[in-house]
C-alpha cells in the first residue's frame, strides 16, 4: 500500500504547487501514528522533484506512480514503484525505484553488499537493496509470482557522479536491477523509455495493488531447504546488514584472529529467526562450523524435526543454551543464539552433574563457545524470572570477556501483516510503552477483534482453517495443567463457563490425536488444544486467539498482576515486580503470534470491558 498514488504528471503538478509532501505526511501520520522527520520530508521533496521531472521529460507523464509503497506483510517501504506497460510487448510492467540523495560513498572493506555513506556510516548497497525489494515482491505478490506482470528495479543516485561512488560499481548487479547517477541522467531517461511506454499505467497499478497475497513462507516450512540446500529467504535492509555483518566478522576471525559478539535486536516478526536460518545455511555451505541454539524446547525440537527431516545429521546443529557448559573455548566459528531473551543466569539444573556445576553465567559460556557468538533477541519477550538475555547483559558479558561487540536494531515488522499500528497498540495496551491503552483505529493489514466468549473465538478460527489458513488459541497460564490420560485423551483443564478445552499435550511425543508439545504450533492437530506462552513463543500462525486469564486484570486505570491466580510455578517464584513484568510480556508474546489477525477475550469482566472499548467486536 503506497502513501500516495497518482500519474507522474499529476505528482509533478502537486510538487510545483508545494502540496505533495504535506499530503504524504498526512498519510504517513495516519498509518504509523507519528509525523515524518524533517529529514524524511526533505528527502521526499528533493528526490521526487528530480524523478517526476525525469519522467515528464521522458514523455512518461501517464505512468502511474506509487510513492513509499509497503510490500505485503512487512512495514518496509520501497521509495517508488512505477506502473505501466512495456513499449514493445505491451505487457504490464512494474519498475521499483530506490532513490538516493547520496553524493559520496565507498564499498565497505571486505564486504560485497555493504557500503559506507560519507559521514553517515554503513548502508546496504543500493543495488542489493532494490534487488531485495524485487525478490520480496515476487515472493508475496501472486500476479508477479505467476509472471502476469514483468518486474525490474533501478537505483537512482541523483546527487552523485560516477567518480564519487566509483567503488559501488564493483558490485556485479543482479540481472533484474540497474544503477544510475546524476552524470548518467540521459542513460536513465533512455532506460525509462525502454522499460515503460508513454501510456496510462493505472490498470497495472490496480492489478498490483489488488493482487492476491501469497501466504508468507513461514520459517519452518523452508528450514530444511535453507539449512541443507540453498538460500530461501529474502533479507531486506537491516536484516541484510546484520547478515553481512556476521559474515564479515567470521572472515575477520579467520584472517586476523579477532573475536567479536554480534547482537541483533528487534520486535516480534522483525526477522531475527529468518536471519538465523539464512546464516545457518550460508555458513554451512562455506564449510564453517556453526551451531544454532535456543532456550526453547519447542523451537529447538521443531527445528531438529523440520530441518533435519531428510538429513538426520543436521539435527545435531540445533542445541540448547545449557549444552555449552563444558564446550571447548572458541571451538566453533559461529554460535547463533536465537531467542536470546531466554538466556538464564546459569546452565545448571537438577540433572547437571556436580563436576559441571561451575556457577558461570550462561551468557559467558555462549560467548566462549565461538569466535563469533551471535545473539538475536527481543527484550519484551522475557517471560520468566531468571531470564536475563538483554542487550545490556550481553554487552557486559562481552566486555568482561575482553571482546568487542556490534549491535544491529531491526525495525521492520513482518508479522501482524506488517502493521506497525498493531505493534504499538499492543505495547500501549500492556503498558510496555508509555501513554496507556489507546483506541484501535483499524488497519487493513490486520484484523483485530474482541469475542464475547471463547467459543466465538474457536468458531471464527475454525472458519479460517476451512479457508486454508493456520490458526491457534493460546491463553495465559491461569488454569491447572493435568497429565495426559491413559485412554489417549487430554483433560479439559481450561474451563470457562460451559466451554472447556485441554491445554496442549505435555509430552514431547503424540498422545492420541494431539501432537507433542514442541509441535503444537506447527502441526495441524494442535488446533483444539489451548497453547501457552512456552509452546507459542518463537512460532507464528495466520490467526491468533488469545484468552486473558485472571493472572493479569485491568482495574480502573491500571493493570494488576495477580500471582495467586497463576498456575505457572516458575514465574510465581519471582518477586511481585518480576511477576508483573513476566505476565505482561507473556500476553505480548501471545498477541503477536498472528500474521493476519487476532481475537481477544478476558475471563475478567472489567478487563473484557477495556477490550471492548478500543476494539469493535
Amino acid at each position: 500500500m503506497p502513501l500516495y498514488r497518482g500519474s507522474a504528471v499529476h505528482l509533478r503538478a502537486r510538487i510545483e504547487a508545494g502540496t505533495l509532501v504535506d499530503e504524504m505526511a498526512k498519510s504517513f501520520f495516519h498509518e504509523v501514528g507519528h509525523r515524518p522527520s524533517a529529514g524524511e520530508r526533505g528527502s521526499w521533496a528533493s528526490s521526487l522533484d528530480v524523478l517526476t521531472g525525469d519522467l515528464v521529460d521522458a514523455g512518461l507523464g501517464d505512468v502511474e506512480v506509487l510513492l513509499e509503497h509497503r510490500p505485503p506483510l512487512t512495514s518496509k517501504r520501497a521509495d517508488v514503484i512505477l506502473c505501466g506497460v512495456h513499449p514493445r510487448s505491451a505487457k504490464p510492467q512494474v519498475l521499483v525505484v530506490e532513490l538516493k540523495q547520496w553524493s559520496k560513498a565507498r564499498m565497505l572493506d571486505s564486504a560485497d553488499d555493504a557500503c559506507v555513506l560519507d559521514g553517515m556510516g554503513e548502508r546496504l548497497h543500493p543495488l542489493a537493496q532494490v534487488h531485495g525489494y524485487c525478490e520480496y515482491l515476487r515472493d508475496f505478490t501472486a500476479v508477479l509470482e505467476h509472471q502476469h506482470i514483468d518486474l525490474t528495479g533501478v537505483a537512482y543516485l541523483h546527487n552523485a557522479d560516477d567518480d564519487s561512488i566509483r567503488d559501488l560499481w564493483n558490485l556485479q548487479p543482479a540481472s533484474d536491477v540497474r544503477m544510475f547517477t546524476a552524470q548518467r541522467r540521459g542513460e536513465f531517461i533512455d532506460f525509462l523509455k525502454s522499460t515503460l511506454a508513454p501510456a496510462p499505467g493505472a490498470e497495472t497499478a490496480d492489478a498490483l495493488l489488488g493482487s492476491a497475497i501469497r501466504p508468507s513462507r513461514q520459517l519452518l516450512a523452508v528450514a530444511a531447504e535453507e539449512v541443507q540446500r540453498q538460500e530461501q529467504f529474502v533479507l531486506l535492509d537491516e536484516q541484510r546488514l546484520a547478515y553481512s555483518l556476521v559474515l564479515r566478522a567470521v572472515e575477520r576471525a579467520r584472517t586476523a584472529n579477532a573475536k567479536e559478539a554480534i547482537i541483533v535486536t528487534g520486535g516480534p516478526g522483525s526477522g531475527k529467526s529468518v536471519i538465523a536460518l539464512a546464516l545457518m545455511g550460508e555458513l554451512a555451505r562455506q564449510g564453517r562450523s556453526v551451531v544454532h541454539a535456543t532456550g526453547s524446547a519447542a523451537v529447538t525440537k521443531t527445528l531438529r524435526k523440520v530441518a533435519g527431516a531428510r538429513a538426520p545429521r543436521v539435527q545435531k546443529l540445533f542445541k540448547f543454551f545449557n549444552d555449552f557448559i563444558d564446550a571447548e573455548k572458541n571451538g566453533l566459528d559461529v554460535l547463533i543464539a536465537d531467542e536470546a531473551h531466554r538466556i538464564r543466569e546459569n546452565s545448571s539444573n537438577r540433572y547437571t552433574p556436580a563436576a559441571k556445576r561451575t556457577g558461570r553465567a550462561q551468557v559467558a559460556e555462549l560467548i566462549d563457545a565461538a569466535r563469533v557468538p551471535v545473539f538475536l533477541l527481543d527484550e519484551h519477550q522475557v517471560v520468566r524470572p531468571g531470564e536475563l538475555g538483554t542487550v545490556a547483559d550481553i554487552k557486559a558479558a562481552a566486555a568482561s570477556a575482553g571482546i568487542g561487540h556490534r549491535v544491529v536494531e531491526l525495525d521492520g515488522q513482518f508479522r501482524a501483516g506488517g502493521s506497525r499500528a498493531y505493534e504499538h497498540w499492543v505495547l500501549r495496551l500492556l503498558g510496555l510503552e508509555p501513554g496507556g491503552p489507546v483506541a484501535w483505529q483499524g488497519d487493513d493489514r490486520f484484523d483485530l477483534r474482541v469475542a464475547a466468549a471463547p467459543s466465538a473465538i474457536e468458531d471464527s478460527l475454525r472458519a479460517k482453517l476451512v479457508e486454508g489458513f493456520g490458526a491457534r488459541i493460546a491463553a495465559g497460564y491461569s488454569w491447572p495443567w493435568g497429565d495426559p490420560q491413559a485412554d489417549g485423551t487430554l483433560p479439559s483443564d481450561v474451563v470457562i463457563g460451559d466451554w472447556s478445552r485441554p491445554w496442549n499435550n505435555k509430552k514431547d511425543t503424540s498422545h492420541g490425536d494431539a501432537p507433542g508439545t514442541p509441535f503444537w504450533a506447527s502441526d495441524p492437530r494442535g488446533f483444539g488444544q489451548v497453547g501457552c506462552v512456552y509452546t507459542a513463543q518463537g512460532f507464528e500462525y495466520d490467526y491468533a486467539g488469545v484468552i486473558f486469564g485472571e493472572d493479569l486484570v485491568w482495574r480502573t486505570d491500571r493493570w494488576v498482576a495477580q500471582p495467586a491466580r497463576s498456575h505457572d510455578s516458575q514465574v510465581k517464584r519471582g518477586s511481585p515486580a518480576q511477576f508483573d513484568r513476566a505476565v505482561r510480556n507473556t500476553y505480548k508474546v501471545l498477541l503477536t503470534r498472528g500474521m493476519r489477525g487476532a481475537t481477544l477475550f478476558s475471563t475478567d469482566a472489567e478487563t473484557q470491558q477495556l477490550f471492548e472499548q478500543p476494539v469493535e467486536a
